[in-house]
């Protein structure tokens, strides 16, 4: 063993050994290779040693665990070859034989009598693998740390818990009570999780220790054994055969299918996993789990997924793209504007600690915009997430006003006012007479190109387009643009102040709608396209969800309004002219619009809506327009038109030297608009299907439908050459060569 092991062991004067992990250099521990053979080797050497007569696992750091360092099972993966699903197996089986050994704690397999206790005590947040240790020990202490969040959210990135975890969890609570831990990967703050059932004791930080070691010291053979390990165990809530079980189990499989539409692997073995598990003694659930879990770690989706919501997406927020240049840390922030779009960036900067000057025309606008920020707040603190004195600490960053003078001292000011090269014009002319010379100007449009607007200012270099996405306190992704004279500084500024506000960045090249909005549009426009056409609009949303799109375009576009549709299609038709290629769409929203229906602000789009503004049914009215056709496409014909629309757009972005970086096509396709998630993004979708496949597709799309799906020369020359995206662009290569 190494000497900078990440576990290390002390057996105190009474007998208790404690188990400390410590994983050097990082902030959190995570699990690694290394770091189970030497819990191994510690809890071997525990067992064995007569002077112990319990152990407790705990954590050197102020939280217990993050998770498992996931690249753990690609290595597993790669080291098995050929068979790389035995390998998987193997290694999760090995795993599962570290935890039982903890469980059964050398106690006599037929009398379970004579093991030693083991408690965990955890100081805080415990995640993932970091909770499914502590499940297998026998009593759970966690600190009084409101902070700390405690529950297994492996299932947000595409796999399940598969330490032990999904069997420990269902047979200790039942499949109804663990549904939203295991199937939502819900996270709870210490006395929820004993609520919910999966820690046993909350105490005083300070008392940690000393409770874990009392109970220890004082705990029977019987307080040891788990009941699955004990005669007569019954599946809490009913197992899958029982009456109340087969009600239970039933309903989950019908509530997985309607939140999954089919698309998600994990959700569905996990049920498999638990329904198989309840019926079978506990060392058999565990091969089972295993088995779904090698299984799900197979599918290709959980690796896409993986790779984009947990690796890439990581890689960016720490900067993978960001020049060398000294630290650009946001001090002090002006926003111009204060609708919208510029209320919510005053708000989410103000809640990361920077200073906020907030400037309308208007004082009372400006006020408005300020209030945005309050009324958030307050809706946290109505959930308990945020205290008055951190509302009050948070709004008094914030100085609304119509005064530029107060723009004095910002190193960085962001411009969120009408999508109006003149009026972006005026307000960059007035601020840069205010900031300082090495200030950073951005610009939040969505489709006005950067360089254009950068001629109204005095220093290009410094010039930058920031893209929020709204609402902009809940969307994840922010697009940095680099317009053409753009210089590294500006690039890095906008990158952390992206981090220190917590959002997800990506950065792009200038070009007509960027990225995210250059795949949005041809969606929803694909979609209306289709209505036109008499496919019928509940074929095309269902089309659309069924793949694993949150929205269908039709929705979409209501909830974006219909109007903005309509501004977007009259700028482009301006800026092309006979290249335009929307003219059957326009002829829907243009009608739409001219009925009133201008989407969810009007109460009324696509689809209807009551006076509370809920959603209805899909609006009748439309099937007098564009009566149904008599033949109707097939399913994945629909499909293939709703994921082409965007996916071509991605691969031209990427051939066009717009999308710099493939990481940031896919990241930013599922947290920008939210691109089918379980295929890990457009270019990995690509991967996943093959080049040629993909070129097959198109050019069916075509010869039926027209130019707007013809093959990029770039996806042609790949499946010629059997290449895969991440092989050609991969984080190695970087640069689209």
């Amino acid at each position: 063993m190494n000497d900078m092991t990440d576990f290390t062991m002390k057996t105190d004067a009474d007998g208790v050994a404690i188990i400390t992990w410590d994983v050097q250099g990082k902030s959190m521990n995570v699990m690694n290779q290394q770091g189970f053979e030497d819990l191994d080797a510690l809890v071997d050497k525990a067992l064995a040693d007569d002077t112990v007569k319990g152990i407790i696992i705990t954590s050197g750091k102020d939280s217990f665990a993050g998770g498992m360092d996931l690249n753990v099972i690609a290595k597993m993966r790669d080291d098995a070859g050929d068979d790389p699903a035995r390998g998987l197996f193997e290694g999760v089986m090995a795993m599962h034989g570290i935890l039982r050994k903890i469980e059964r704690a050398g106690m006599d397999p037929k009398t379970n009598k004579g093991g030693k206790p083991v408690a965990a005590a955890l100081p805080g947040t415990a995640l993932g693998i970091g909770l499914e240790i502590p499940l297998a020990c026998h009593r759970i202490f966690a600190a009084d740390n409101p902070k700390a969040k405690i529950g297994l959210p492996e299932i947000m990135v595409g796999i399940f818990p598969g330490a032990g975890g999904t069997m420990r969890v269902s047979r200790k609570l039942g499949a109804m009570q663990a549904a939203p831990i295991l199937l939502e990967g819900k996270l709870f703050e210490p006395k929820k999780a004993k609520m919910a059932g999966i820690v046993d004791e909350v105490v005083p930080a300070e008392e940690l220790l000393d409770a874990a070691k009392a109970w220890v010291l004082s705990a029977k053979d019987t307080d040891i054994v788990k009941p699955w390990d004990l005669k007569g165990y019954k599946f809490p809530g009913g197992a899958p055969y029982h009456p109340a079980g087969f009600m239970t189990f039933v309903g989950a499989s019908a509530m997985i299918h309607s939140k999954t539409m089919g698309v998600y692997p994990a959700a569905k073995a996990l049920l498999s996993a638990v329904y198989e598990g309840a019926m079978v003694p506990f060392d058999t659930a565990l091969k089972i789990e295993a088995r779904w879990f090698t299984n799900v770690l197979m599918n290709p989706s959980s690796s896409a997924m993986i790779r984009s919501l947990f690796i890439n997406k990581e890689a960016l927020e720490k900067g993978a793209v960001r020049p060398d240049v000294p630290d650009q840390k946001v001090k002090k922030v002006g926003i111009l504007g204060a609708g919208m779009m510029g209320a919510g960036i005053a708000y989410v900067s103000a809640n990361a600690g920077i200073e906020v000057v907030l400037i309308d025309a208007a004082q009372e606008s400006a006020d408005r915009g300020k209030a945005h920020a309050a009324g958030i707040l307050d809706k946290g603190i109505a959930r308990k997430k945020v205290t008055p004195e951190k509302k009050d600490e948070v709004l008094a960053r914030i100085t609304a006003t119509t005064d530029y003078a107060a723009l004095e001292g910002c190193d960085l000011v962001v411009e969120a006012v009408f999508e109006d090269p003149g009026v972006k014009a005026e307000v960059t002319a007035k601020a840069e007479a205010v900031i300082p010379g090495d200030a950073i100007f951005a610009t939040n449009t969505s489709t006005l190109p950067i360089s254009e607007l950068a001629k109204a200012s005095a220093r290009p270099e410094q010039f930058i387009g920031i893209h929020f996405f709204s609402p902009v306190d809940k969307m994840l992704l922010v697009e940095i643009i680099k317009g053409r004279q753009t210089g590294d500084v500006a690039v890095a500024k906008a990158l952390d102040f992206v981090r220190q506000i917590r959002k997800t960045p990506i950065v792009v090249n200038d070009a007509r709608f960027f990225y995210a909005n250059r795949c949005i549009i041809p969606y929803i426009n694909e979609g209306i396209r289709m209505v036109a056409e008499g496919v019928t609009p509940a074929l095309v949303e269902n089309a659309a969800k069924l793949v694993g799109m949150p929205l269908g375009p039709l929705q979409l576009v209501d909830e974006t309004s219909i109007d903005l549709g309509v501004k977007i299609a009259k700028a482009t038709k301006a800026a092309m002219g006979d290249a335009y290629p929307d003219g059957a769409v326009d002829e829907v929203l243009f009608w739409m619009a001219d009925e009133g229906r201008l989407g969810r602000k009007s109460n009324a789009g696509f689809y209807t809506y009551d006076e509370a503004g809920k959603r209805g049914l899909l609006w009748e009215g439309l099937a007098d327009r564009y009566p149904a056709a008599k033949e109707q496409p097939e399913l994945t014909a629909v499909q293939h038109r709703l994921l082409m629309a965007q996916v071509l757009e991605a691969v031209r972005a990427l051939e066009d030297g717009v999308l710099m970086d493939i990481r940031e096509g896919d990241v930013g396709a599922i947290l920008g608009w939210g691109f089918a998630p379980w295929s890990g993004g457009p270019l990995s979708w690509l991967d996943m299907i093959g080049a040629a496949r993909a070129v097959e597709i198109c050019d069916a799309l075509t010869d039926t439908h027209g130019a707007r799906f013809t093959t990029p020369a770039l996806l042609r020359e790949m499946a010629e050459k059997g290449e895969t995206f991440y092989g050609r662009f991969g984080a190695e290569t970087r640069k689209a060569a």
